[in-house]
């Protein structure tokens, strides 16, 4: 792993230099661990760790701190400039209290703060501090290149989404398509289904690279949900509205970033046809980017500002290989984002392109023909209510058609009602032949 966890130097300024004192306190936590490090090379990770814990990430405070319980009394260092491998934070966190285990999920102590970027690589400390679990060299290296290959072919006709935000028409940086299973579905796709309040044109047939890792996702993701459900939900059961039944992807969205300045701002992924507390799965290949996420903050009736970066954002390095698997809290509490980068190390077969899979469930009983249809007769869009307390966490159907160019939204609204597994509370045998998208024998 320490092969994508060393960092360039860091070069430190004269003002460093003469005392930790002028640190910037803000600083990401590896960064304050690597100057520990070289003031106490002898210590060992770990007590570095407990020290800044014990003092509420004070570089300042740890270091005086360290000196006096190593010399007896407080001692001056100098500052070095060289900065190393990140180590966990698991240390770094305190754990839950009993009271803290009533909410879902569970609560840890927050390390990113306001206008501030946490860095993290570790699987356990992004599973801990995230809403999301990695797995690192998912595939074997041949079935990793394999897939690479054939997608970076496919995304030399891949387009841009053209849509329209806040009155402008504009275009997405990246280019991206859409694949399900069968013709049947490619054709169901392009009759029934509705994206941005428009229908999709580039829909393709699977490849066989993406149906041959379909399982192996499928698998990863499932035991990911179970040891999340275990591990970190409140007595151990899923969330509600979650469903009980097994994660099987039936579609894929696959985005092609060519460059290190293309990327997708904060924003949550739809929840129309993957119903409540969706999963998905995303397999990251070629350059490694950074993949960003923020807690949403709600705010009270009678506050109008929106503090978006209340609690700061947290940075998740994705190298090529590596499984994402965003769970059931993330689309409605945390948004996320693939940030632009200064530079990019090129990879040996993509260059500078990034190709990320994300395989999605769509689930039947959220099909265009049982879902609600607004006034422009297309079938309306679910969504949550993210930032207003008291309302929070509740979910309502509303036209869309207003992100397509030249069209307004619609006034329709409907509350969204669902049982404890996020199944609609419509007649199920309106929707129990629906097929699959991709199936595993096609």
């Amino acid at each position: 792993m320490d092969a994508f966890l060393k960092r360039t130097k860091r070069k430190s300024s004269a003002l460093e230099e003469e005392s930790p004192q002028l640190i910037d306190e803000n600083e990401s936590t590896d960064v304050k661990l690597a100057i520990l490090s070289s003031l106490y090379s002898n210590i060992s990770q770990e007590a570095l760790l407990e020290a800044l814990l014990v003092h509420d990430g004070s570089v300042e405070a740890a270091s005086a701190s360290l000196a006096e319980d190593r010399t007896g009394s407080p001692k001056k260092q100098s500052i070095s400039a060289t900065i190393g491998c990140q180590t966990s934070l698991r240390l770094f966190a305190s754990k839950p209290s009993v009271e803290e285990r009533s909410v879902s999920p569970k609560k840890t102590r927050r390390l990113s703060k306001k206008g501030t970027t946490l860095h993290l690589y570790d699987p356990e400390d992004i599973a801990e501090h995230t809403p999301c679990s990695i797995v690192h060299n998912f595939l074997p290296p041949d079935e990793a290149n394999a897939l690479l290959k054939e997608m970076l072919d496919e995304s030399e006709s891949f387009e841009k989404i053209t849509f329209k935000l806040f009155d402008n028409v504009v275009q997405s940086h990246h280019t991206s398509s859409f694949y399900v299973g069968t013709e049947a579905e490619i054709n169901t796709q392009k009759d029934d289904y509705f994206y941005n309040g428009a229908r999709l044109e580039d829909i393709r047939r699977i490849t066989p690279q993406l149906l041959h890792v379909r399982p192996k996702v499928q698998e990863a993701v499932n035991r990911e949900i179970q040891t999340r459900i275990k591990t970190r939900y409140p007595e151990g059961r899923k969330l509600k509205y979650q469903s009980s039944d097994s994660w099987s992807p039936n579609c894929a969205f696959v985005n092609c970033y060519n460059g290190p300045q293309q990327n997708v701002g904060y924003h949550t992924d739809q929840l129309t046809y993957l119903g409540p507390r969706a999963v998905i799965g995303s397999l990251s290949l070629g350059v490694a980017r950074e993949f960003r996420v923020r807690r949403i903050v709600p705010k009270d009736d009678n506050t109008n500002s929106d503090d978006s970066d209340a609690e700061g954002q947290i940075s998740i390095h994705l190298p090529h290989n590596s499984l994402l698997v965003m769970h059931a809290e993330m689309q409605e509490e945390w948004k996320h984002s693939i940030a632009p980068a200064q530079a990019i190390d090129p990879h040996p077969i993509a260059g500078n392109r990034r190709i990320n899979i994300t395989y999605r469930h769509y689930k039947s009983a959220f099909h265009p023909r049982h879902t609600p249809r607004c006034k422009c007769n297309i079938p309306a869009v679910l969504r949550v209510v993210q930032k207003k307390k008291g309302t929070q966490g509740r979910y309502f159907w509303m036209c869309y058609g207003g992100n397509v160019p030249g069209k307004e939204n619609c006034s329709f609204f409907q509350w969204a009602e669902f049982d404890d597994d996020g199944n609609p509370r419509w007649d199920k045998s309106r929707y129990k032949t629906t097929p699959t998208m991709i199936s595993p024998t096609t």
